[in-house]
């Protein structure tokens, strides 16, 4: 077989050697048929002849591409199908080309692959991404890919905290309303707060829309839409900076919210006195009875407001507008405490009944509830005044369960919660803001005293220039300015005012008859009227 097999291959090479031979002479033959019938030299007889083979070739090969493209019913030019797509116009806002076919994000890509936000064979494409500076970080405004949600990032939110190489605090989430898969991620340069920023100027607090709480991480302000209708409970650890925190909103409300009343019960003696001139009621106590004197009292205005309502629904009026009324309690959970004796215990049950009546019934005819409170333990107010609270607000904690306490039960369940615990405690009044179901962190104003003191002289002002005319009260208040006084007894206001009994129970009596009956006060000068007292009484409108 094997001699068999050479013996093949070498006479098939000695039969293309004769072939070759033979081609080769048949090619001289034309070439020199082609030299003697043209005239022309070797040289220039093979030029023409391999032109003319080639354009030969040429025009062979373009009849058949012609007739190919004609039976299979593709009469599209040649050049047509060499022309490109058109470009897809980049953008966040919808899908325009495969991911394989545009490049990706490496940085966001990478982050949310090892996060685990994202499978290991998507990607975060880069024409669907936007990164715009702030004052302290930066935004990544971007599209998850496609069967992803703003829900796998923000379960997750921790991992991808730690791809930045930063921690939870850093990073602040939020959802577009109008695509599921659009995420706008905040990643702070340096822990937030780390430096303060300074106080709102008026102009600032009253162009706000709502009520100025805070600062947030951007230095933008941050607070709640309105104090209508709702109702906000505050809790921290003691020293954390609460009483500050209240203190600026107060301060804030006094500029931006309009005509309302207040009502002030401090719980730490001196935390609100700053506000005391301008307060419809002010006390000074942790005394339970104070607090729930207090809360009765105003439950009576509120069922008076609501008889109102409803006299004007029956008789096809339009229903009253009041007045608003907040009511701010620094340390709560003093006025919820219950001793051991059957009494006591029973008198704390009443409390927490009264004011959870309060807090949930009285939000309709304008009356709201803000209380604070540096024990946010499970027994510290009761669960369930705790839970008609809209707006809550949460200062650093120790622990995840007693932020539960202050922000719900299910806090942890909702969008990006924040855990108060990892709050740094050296800066003071930081809280995690609850309002609507989404969190946000915030550091509270913390407004120099001459500038607290400027706004409520102006409100105290404000307050004594729209009191009626020529009324019994607004002459004493009148007489009490013009000596420049805050306290006159009544031996000395009665005569003033035209009371000449020389008894002095009737004289007494007589007076405060004729002042409409506002609270008196008694001193080391004797019984008698403080101006706060009847600017407030007067103010009230009882």
């Amino acid at each position: 077989m094997g001699k068999k097999k050479k013996q093949q291959v070498s006479e098939d090479v000695w039969g293309q050697g004769a072939g070759a031979i033979g081609g080769l002479a048949v090619v001289f033959g034309v070439l020199a048929a082609v030299k003697d019938r043209l005239g022309l030299s070797w040289p220039a007889t093979v030029l023409l002849t391999v032109g003319v083979l080639v354009a030969l070739g040429y025009g062979a090969w373009q009849l058949r591409s012609r007739l190919v493209r004609l039976l299979t019913g593709d009469a599209q030019p040649a050049a047509a199908l060499k022309q490109k797509a058109p470009a897809p116009a980049a953008g966040l806002d919808g899908e325009q080309a495969s991911a394989d076919m545009l490049p990706a994000h490496p940085e966001l890509t990478a982050a949310l692959r090892t996060a685990g936000v994202i499978g290991s064979e998507q990607v975060v494409r880069a024409d669907q991404v936007r990164i715009e500076p702030v004052q302290t970080g930066e935004v990544y405004d971007f599209l998850v890919p496609k069967g992803r949600t703003y829900e796998d990032v923000e379960k997750r939110l921790n991992n991808v905290a730690g791809m930045f190489g930063v921690t939870r605090l850093h990073m602040t989430l939020e959802r577009s309303r109008d695509n599921e898969r659009r995420v706008k991620l905040l990643k702070l340069h340096e822990p937030p707060f780390t430096r303060p920023f300074p106080a709102p100027t008026r102009q600032e607090i009253k162009t706000f829309a709502g009520v100025p709480l805070g600062h947030d991480v951007t230095g933008q302000l941050a607070g709640v839409p309105t104090f209508d209708k709702a109702s906000l409970l505050v809790a921290g650890m003691t020293q954390m900076g609460k009483t500050t925190l209240v203190n600026g909103l107060i301060t804030c409300l006094l500029i931006a919210y309009g005509e309302f009343e207040l009502y002030l019960l401090d719980g730490k003696f001196c935390g609100l006195t700053r506000f005391e001139p301008i307060a419809t009621r002010y006390e000074s106590s942790d005394d339970p009875a104070v607090f729930w004197d207090m809360v009765r009292e105003l439950n009576r205005r509120s069922d008076q407001r609501y008889a109102e309502i409803m006299d004007a629904i029956r008789n096809r009026r339009t229903p009253p507008e009041f007045k608003p009324v907040i009511f701010i309690v620094d340390e709560a959970a003093d006025f919820f405490a219950s001793g051991a004796s059957n009494e006591e215990k029973d008198q704390a049950k009443e409390i927490a009944k009264d004011t959870r009546q309060l807090v949930s019934k009285s939000l309709e005819s304008g009356i709201s509830t803000v209380l604070m409170t540096q024990r946010p333990s499970v027994n510290a107010i009761p669960v369930e005044v705790r839970d008609q609270f809209l707006y809550r607000m949460c200062l650093y904690v120790a622990s995840a369960g007693t932020a539960k306490v202050s922000l719900g039960d299910t806090y942890f369940e909702t969008v990006a919660p924040i855990n108060p615990a990892l709050l740094d405690p050296d800066i003071k009044g930081q809280a995690v803001l609850f309002v609507n179901g989404r969190s946000r962190l915030i550091r509270g104003f913390n407004f120099d005293d001459k500038f607290i003191w400027d706004v409520v002289d102006e409100k105290l002002t404000h307050h004594v220039e729209n009191l009626p005319e020529e009324t019994p009260l607004r002459q004493a208040i009148d007489l009490m300015q013009s000596k420049g006084v805050d306290f006159m007894t009544t031996p000395d206001m009665a005569p003033a005012l035209g009371i000449l009994e020389d008894d002095p129970a009737k004289r007494g009596k007589k007076l405060n008859e004729f002042l409409g009956g506002p609270p008196t006060c008694k001193n080391s000068q004797g019984r008698g009227y403080r101006l706060d007292d009847l600017i407030a009484f007067a103010r009230s409108g009882r």
